[in-house]
């Protein structure tokens, strides 16, 4: 997956949360809680929806992480999210 492709399904999960947020206008290095109007709760239901729309887990001590636009690529880049969604998660050793 992209970094551009990475980059739009952050985005796109940020505004399910967020609908007021305005994309264009959001310095992708300074923290979205400065930004828009993000509270705890909808932090932690941005991780959720990543966690979901990306099908890996993300641990809560790893959620500051996920502060800022250009901090979710590069950790979710590290966790090397390439393999669609629908691709993950069968997870049985076939014999």
């Amino acid at each position: 997956m992209s970094d551009e492709d990475l980059r739009s399904i952050i985005v796109d999960t940020l505004l399910q949360v967020a609908p007021e947020a305005r994309p264009a206008t959001i310095d992708p290095s300074a923290n979205l809680r400065d930004q828009i109007d993000f509270d705890s709760l909808d932090y932690l239901n941005f991780a959720l929806a990543l966690e979901k729309r990306l099908g890996i887990r993300i641990p809560e001590l790893e959620y500051p992480r996920l502060s800022s636009l250009d901090g979710c690529l590069a950790y979710l880049r590290s966790r090397a999210v390439g393999v669609p969604a629908q691709g993950r998660g069968g997870g049985r050793a076939g014999g």
